[in-house]
């Protein structure tokens, strides 16, 4: 599976990371808080520095708005009258990123390879293979996010469950099975949609 090949996984992690990153920093807004910055590693690991907030909600957001926002690409991906508008914002959002949250060399590389991903429709929109392309990279988004919250059952008192159960009192892995699930059912309707447009095409 991509999500876990050395190497080939990386550029799938960072995606993953960057929105689980953004979404710590969108909730950490919402609350009332303030973002500092956001730090990306070659590993596919991050940071989201922030002040302020609602803990638990923004603890929430990370895993929650990575699977969201995967989601979100997926069906934007399938979207060809609207795929050039749609990437365009997600691109111009990098790069917005890049001006506010991003300090320091490698976390403005990693933002501006993402970036180039998300641009490619501007100029590609009518290519199948890419548009098939920025779908398995939707899917793969969701993937980690499926996947990710799972490790943290083998990281006792490390990692956002743990932060949630320290500051809620509810076990940890209630939130990494609130998580699994929402990964889940965005998957499964992923899938529906799929088949949907193709699946019943065999019988008509």
């Amino acid at each position: 599976m991509f999500t876990r090949t050395p190497y080939i996984n990386v550029p799938f992690n960072w995606l993953e990371t960057y929105f689980h990153e953004l979404s710590h920093g969108i909730a950490t807004l919402l609350t009332g808080g303030s973002v500092s910055h956001i730090e990306l590693f070659m590993n596919g690991a991050g940071l989201c520095y922030s002040q302020g907030g609602w803990p638990v909600m923004i603890g929430f957001s990370g895993y929650l708005g990575a699977s969201i926002w995967g989601y979100l690409m997926f069906n934007l991906a399938t979207w060809p009258a609207g795929i050039r508008t749609s990437f365009a914002a997600l691109g111009g959002l990098v790069v917005l990123t890049i001006v506010f949250w991003g300090r320091d060399i490698l976390t403005v590389a990693i933002l501006i390879a993402l970036a180039v991903l998300f641009f490619l429709p501007l100029k590609l929109s009518h290519s199948r293979i890419l548009t098939s392309s920025l779908r398995i990279a939707a899917l793969m988004v969701l993937l980690n996010a499926l996947s990710s919250p799972m490790v943290l059952l083998g990281m006792p008192g490390a990692g956002d469950a743990a932060m949630l159960s320290q500051t809620t009192w509810i076990p940890a892995w209630v939130w990494v099975a609130a998580w699994l699930l929402v990964a889940l059912v965005l998957l499964f309707s992923c899938w529906r949609k799929v088949y949907q447009a193709y699946g019943n095409s065999n019988y008509t």
